[in-house]
């Protein structure tokens, strides 16, 4: 039997370079699935996305689904992309069986906890706000880390200053002042020893998968590290989400990031959703 991929309607362009198509998963011509195949919005014509691939319930577990990722690394190649990226519920454990066998690794993953009562801090810690003073001192540092994390993930110099000015645009539009955000300072013992950043998902259509709060940063000084303050900024980012309102907490962690995860973990945080990625040799 031979499975291909057929157009359902002409490509889509976009002026930055951008394309999408839409695909029937055919066996010997009979429509068994469908595929959406695009190009990344933020990583750019280089990152191609399969943004859907389904398989008529009649027609699973037979290797469609296989061979129709394969033909959409194909397609993608033709496109000139060098990556390939798919994200995928942590509750679709076929899909992630299926990206491992096909050799996706973990670009990060979303994880959320859900709250319910504010927890107590430990003795010698407080929490205080940014100052206005030290807010561009943090925002070039966190700028700079951000910088760093996309360039170790592929992205280029100026792929990654794009999407950091971006995003960082995006949610922090009046600095420490913008609505919804709290930038905070924990202290302990008099001593400075790491700050957090976590806002309101105003919006939000599923809490379950974005969480209604989220942390965007949470950082420890170097010299201060290996003694449970990471622990304690998330305990405080859950105090804050809670008088905001939220009942669940969302977050990102980088794959490879081992010490963040087992935090994370041990904090009651469950996966929600898998970023992954290929890339096309």
């Amino acid at each position: 039997m031979t499975t291909t991929l057929r157009p359902t309607g002409p490509e889509q362009r976009t002026d930055g370079g951008g394309r999408a198509r839409s695909y029937e998963v055919c066996v010997n011509s009979r429509p068994v699935g469908t595929v959406r195949l695009a190009t990344d919005a933020k990583l750019g014509p280089a990152a191609g996305r399969i943004e859907h691939l389904g398989v008529d319930e009649a027609d699973r577990h037979r290797g469609r689904g296989t061979v129709a990722a394969l033909a959409a690394e194909e397609v993608l190649r033709g496109w000139g992309c060098a990556q390939l990226l798919a994200t995928v519920p942590a509750s679709a454990t076929t899909a992630l069986g299926l990206a491992t066998a096909l050799g996706y690794r973990e670009r990060g993953r979303n994880m959320v906890k859900r709250l319910t009562e504010p927890p107590a801090l430990p003795a010698g810690s407080g929490i205080r706000s940014l100052t206005e003073a030290e807010y561009p001192a943090w925002y070039a540092h966190e700028r700079a880390d951000y910088i760093g994390e996309l360039r170790e993930r592929g992205l280029s110099e100026t792929q990654a200053e794009a999407k950091a000015d971006h995003d960082y645009t995006t949610l922090l539009p009046r600095g420490r002042d913008t609505a919804g955000v709290r930038l905070r300072v924990l202290v302990h013992d008099g001593a400075d020893v790491g700050t957090l950043w976590v806002a309101l998902r105003e919006g939000a259509a599923d809490a379950a998968e974005a969480g209604e709060a989220y942390v965007f940063s949470v950082e420890v000084a170097e010299e201060h590290r290996g003694r449970g303050h990471g622990r304690t900024l998330m305990l405080a980012a859950e105090r804050d989400a809670l008088a905001e309102g939220a009942r669940s907490l969302g977050l990102h962690v980088f794959g490879g990031n081992t010490p963040a995860l087992r935090l994370y973990e041990s904090l009651g945080y469950e996966p929600v959703e898998y970023q992954l990625f290929k890339p096309l040799l």
